[in-house]
């Protein structure tokens, strides 16, 4: 059995989307023979402040479905002080640089990106000791923090960010890129890397939810992180869902999960519905009760596709898709859903009123035809099977 170590600055029992994809990337790998290694933080994510568990500790090593892994201290932190998160994740690289450099490590190393500082750090270290680097790019960054207005083209910052984006993608043995823009840019840059497309793809049993009686209001759901990037405090202002005679249901933690609440609690807010965060398996049973999952973003995003669209669509949900890119492609072209122009309210009001004015059979018959649609063209063994195939791994 061949060893494979992943580094990430997520995992389980972290939630979201890069925890998961994690997750569910090592345990697909141990299925197919490797003996996988896990070096991460210790638990934080998303609170910004160690889990229970981990409280006290400085490092820890756990099981967790097979998995070996070794959690690494760091200081926690959500804060939107852009020196307090670079200390969050340089705490992080620190101990992370010199486990790599003194423990023995397996011939295959596996570094997911970003954070770019992190994956910068991993790589370095992995290329002085001649390691197979395999880099999962998520995120085009810092071309991501330019479009989101989060860091100043040409300023120190993005130019220090893009000398340590160019060194990874130099020092890559092979790329792994989660959308076809990701891959693009890289070949933009290094047109002879050894690139494959990665998808999200989820790794659950599907199942289909019997038809909702008639007359019951429409419910649309969002679950995820509640960030600028996502903007569902927006959606939540600038959509009438009382109106529409639609409610919103949201799940989730972030930067905007505060001021959401707020409005839910001062009465501004008509059938919109706030939950906090819970677990994956939790929620997966609390959507059964919901009819079309939401996934926006505020702007469209180079590079990025939301891995909320493999993961609900094989659940049998219809997908709103509000946010740009070869996200709206995918919606689009595999009849998964509704596409809304990204930044365009208006047509995202309209598009909902339309929703509004079906019925829960038709609700029903849409369910199984994105059901199979998910089936045939989001199958994750089929994926594992042609990266193992060309060696990616």
């Amino acid at each position: 059995m061949e060893e494979l170590l992943i580094i990430t600055n997520y995992y389980p029992p972290e939630k979201g989307a890069a925890a998961n994809r994690m997750e569910q990337l090592a345990l697909k790998l141990n299925q197919n023979n490797y003996a996988v290694f896990v070096v991460c933080p210790l638990g934080n994510y998303p609170e910004g402040k160690l889990f229970q568990e981990y409280k006290g500790k400085f490092s820890i090593k756990e099981n967790r479905k097979g998995i070996a892994v070794k959690r690494l201290w760091i200081y926690p932190s959500v804060s939107k002080n852009v020196l307090i998160r670079v200390f969050s994740v340089l705490s992080f690289s620190i101990g992370l640089f010199f486990y790599l450099l003194f423990k023995k490590t397996p011939r295959k190393v596996l570094v997911q990106s970003p954070p770019l500082l992190l994956s910068f750090i991993s790589v370095f270290v992995l290329s002085l000791k001649k390691k197979k680097i395999i880099v999962n790019v998520s995120d085009l960054w810092p071309l991501a923090a330019i479009e989101l207005n989060a860091m100043k083209e040409d300023s120190f910052s993005h130019k220090l960010s893009l000398f340590m984006e160019r060194y990874i993608y130099k020092k890559a043995s092979v790329l792994l890129g989660q959308s076809n823009e990701i891959i693009e840019h890289i070949h933009s840059v290094f047109p002879e890397k050894n690139c494959f497309l990665y998808r999200n793809f989820p790794d659950q049993n599907n199942s289909l939810i019997e038809p909702k009686e008639e007359g019951q209001p429409i419910k649309i759901f969002y679950a995820g992180l509640l960030g600028i990037a996502q903007g569902v405090l927006e959606l939540c202002k600038k959509i009438d869902w009382k109106t529409h005679n639609v409610e919103f249901h949201i799940y989730g933690d972030g930067a905007e999960k505060q001021e959401i609440n707020n409005l839910i609690l001062s009465g501004e807010l008509k059938n919109v519905f706030f939950y906090g965060i819970v677990n994956r398996e939790v929620l997966h049973e609390k959507i059964k009760a919901y009819d079309v999952a939401l996934v926006p973003l505020k702007a469209r995003i180079y590079g990025s596709v939301p891995s909320k669209i493999f993961e609900y669509s094989s659940l049998g949900f219809p997908i709103l898709y509000f946010g740009g890119g070869e996200g709206e492609k995918l919606v689009a072209e595999n009849n998964l859903g509704w596409v809304a122009k990204v930044g365009n309210y208006s047509e995202i009001n309209s598009t909902i009123t339309t929703i509004s004015k079906l019925t829960k059979t038709e609700l029903f018959e849409m369910k199984k035809e994105v059901l199979e649609t998910s089936k045939k063209a989001f199958d994750l063994d089929k994926q594992m099977k042609f990266l193992l195939s060309e060696k990616a791994f």
